[in-house]
């Protein structure tokens, strides 16, 4: 079990994409969740929107559940939670879930969260420390700050590594000079 605890916000997951690294692979999946309070729901949990969040409407465990068309390969997950704005609804203890589908899920992390405020990056790799290949993620929250009974979670994304070109290996295009050119007009 990963505990995160009261640290400075981790990483903006955009800063992430920049490096070339990682690509964000959330908008490819189709999303559901156990419940949720009308106009709280999978929209805003995804929206890139620090201000709005889903939230959930029944008894827990709180489920979100990302399932992709085909076997995809993830490297991680990215949460948004802020407890200064969400005290007891902020999730304490979660878990994360793979497999191919609702009847073979396996847990392969599970955090305890004290009092987050910003990004938490959730590394989804394998016994071999390689990218989980799965077809579904389910994010469990287990139990909220202050016993609350209600979740909110404000941004969920989902990262894929990106791939090297067999093709040939060049060098990055990092420069200014090399940036103007990379495109034909």
């Amino acid at each position: 079990m990963t505990t995160v605890s009261k640290t400075p916000p981790g990483a903006d997951p955009k800063q992430l994409e920049r490096t070339g690294t990682v690509r964000e692979i959330g908008s490819q999946a189709v999303w559901s969740l156990s419940s949720c309070k009308p106009g709280f729901g999978v929209d805003q949990l995804r929206d890139d929107n620090l201000e709005t969040y889903w939230q959930s409407d029944g008894s827990q465990p709180h489920l979100v559940n990302i399932q992709f068309r085909r076997k995809t390969t993830v490297k991680m997950l990215c949460i948004y939670a802020d407890y200064k704005s969400d005290e007891s609804y902020t999730p304490s203890k979660i878990s994360v879930r793979v497999g191919n589908n609702f009847h073979n899920l396996q847990e392969i992390r599970q955090l305890e969260m004290v009092e987050p405020s910003g990004w938490i990056h959730i590394p989804l790799l394998d016994l071999a420390n390689n990218p989980v290949r799965t077809f579904m993620i389910q994010i469990a929250v287990l139990a909220n700050h202050q016993n609350g009974r209600d979740t909110h979670m404000r941004q969920i994304k989902v990262y894929t590594p990106v791939e090297e070109s067999s093709v040939g290996k060049f060098p990055r295009c990092t420069t200014v000079d090399f940036m103007m050119y990379r495109a034909i007009r």
